[in-house]
């Protein structure tokens, strides 16, 4: 059986790497210098970073250029993710070097445009679905964009490769998954689901990884390792069977 893939979580506002709660703006923790946080993980034996420009996503202006030196310093897998909404954005986000590109708040807005980048970049494109019971939240998770479920069999219908699952409720508390979502979310889609939000001990990793089976393929963990609940090196061993 596949093992659970772990994405630790860099996230970036004001060139600083930091933690929200519940996604929100003002409530972070700042951890100092991304790159030496990108680094740290992947010493630890990371196979795959989460990187996220938050001020992008909020619309609070860009780190972009510290996202490239980041993503450019890894020899492992980046995921790159916030604010990738137009051409513009996008090409930069792919011009780092990731492995894959998280579209969020823009595949609500501009579904036609999410349909485009689909057909043409293929699996270098993952979808973000923030979640709030079965509603989509957009921008930075400051709106309303849509009935989950709905957007889940246009985005099949279109051919998107990969979503990542975020219960906002859940995200930067430390309370544990929302395994009921993604078990919903996997028994609809066939395609491979990356879970995220909430992860506070090994248990709750090896809980998802049981989820395996179903359709879950990776999870992002961000504040339970900022906040030492667990090592890097001891989540890496619970997931591998």
């Amino acid at each position: 059986m596949p093992k659970l893939e772990l994405l630790p979580a860099v996230d970036v506002r004001d060139g600083q790497a930091v933690r929200l709660v519940h996604g929100e703006s003002g409530s972070e923790t700042s951890y100092g210098s991304p790159l030496e946080a990108a680094l740290a993980w992947q010493s630890s034996g990371a196979e795959w970073l989460h990187l996220v420009d938050l001020d992008a996503a909020f619309g609070t202006g860009d780190n972009r250029a510290l996202i490239a030196e980041v993503a450019g310093a890894m020899d492992i897998k980046v995921e790159l993710s916030g604010g990738i909404r137009d051409d513009a954005s996008l090409e930069a986000a792919l011009a780092t070097g990731c492995r894959r590109v998280n579209l969020g708040t823009a595949a609500l807005e501009t579904p036609e445009w999410v349909a485009k980048v689909i057909a043409e970049h293929g699996d270098k494109i993952a979808v973000g679905l923030d979640v709030r019971g079965t509603t989509l939240r957009g921008r930075g998770w400051t709106r309303d964009g849509g009935d989950l479920y709905e957007t889940l069999a246009r985005l099949d219908s279109e051919g998107c490769a990969r979503y990542v699952v975020t219960d906002i409720a859940k995200d930067g508390t430390l309370q544990g998954p929302n395994l009921a979502l993604l078990r919903d979310v996997c028994a609809v889609t066939d395609k491979p689901v990356v879970a995220s939000g909430g992860v506070s001990s090994l248990a709750d990793l090896r809980a998802i990884s049981l989820l395996v089976p179903e359709g879950v393929e990776g999870a992002i963990v961000g504040k339970a390792l900022y906040a030492e609940a667990f090592t890097l090196e001891e989540a890496l061993k619970a997931v591998a069977g």
